[in-house]
């Protein structure tokens, strides 16, 4: 399996989570130096900003299958509001956000389907819904929600385009996570989140593939 932004917060703990169940993980992480391979994580440098990157990891991983390919890593951007939306940050924004895990899925497909049962995990957010991602949250982080609504419809594209291969792909809703991002009020351990999303992507089937769920597995309307 291959977890993208897996050097801090949730990333690192999917990774862990995994590893520890006795899964093979390619951890891909933008950091440099990267950690030493071991302990079931076998590391790789990715910049999902960079479409040369991108193309760079798949013909290192050609020939190997997948199983699972969890697109986790994000950026966040400006959260000032109308007022201080910039147009370079948002970009960047959406640039990570929603167009990597595409060029991903692409690039990682014949990895995938030479899997078992492959299932691209699309880490998205309720920030993201458009009938719930104000609910109790006024940020003004336009960038980020309008990324990870752009994620979103990906996803359920990604789902549609794919079904015929047997790829199941799926959005979910870590929560409000305790990491860098999250901030010091967030209410989810890392840890916790990693260990739900990664019970839901284990009893994930076809059937499940383009719907949006919280890490405690209550769907989310889009």
């Amino acid at each position: 399996m291959l977890i993208t932004g897996a050097s801090r917060g949730l990333g690192w703990e999917l990774a862990r989570h995994y590893a520890g169940a006795g899964w093979r993980v390619i951890a891909c992480a933008r950091a440099a130096p990267l950690p030493p391979d071991g302990d079931g994580l076998e590391w790789h440098r990715l910049d999902v900003a960079n479409p040369a990157s991108i193309a760079e990891l798949a013909a290192g991983l050609a020939g190997r299958a997948l199983d699972v390919v969890i697109n986790n890593a994000a950026i966040r951007g400006d959260i000032g509001g109308l007022a201080t939306l910039d147009a370079d940050d948002f970009m960047a924004v959406m640039r990570v956000n929603a167009l990597a895990p595409l060029l991903l899925a692409r690039a990682l497909l014949p990895n995938l389907m030479a899997g078992r049962a492959g299932i691209i995990a699309n880490i998205s957010s309720r920030a993201g819904s458009i009938a719930e991602g104000m609910i109790d949250d006024e940020d003004g982080d336009y960038a980020y929600r309008c990324s990870k609504a752009a994620l979103n419809m990906a996803t359920a594209k990604l789902a549609l385009d794919l079904k015929p291969a047997g790829i199941t792909v799926l959005a979910l809703h870590p929560g409000w996570v305790q990491t860098d991002m999250g901030g010091v009020a967030a209410e989810v351990p890392a840890q916790q989140s990693a260990a739900a999303l990664a019970g839901l992507i284990g009893q994930a089937g076809i059937a499940e593939s383009g719907s949006f769920r919280a890490f405690d597995g209550q769907p989310i309307a889009w």
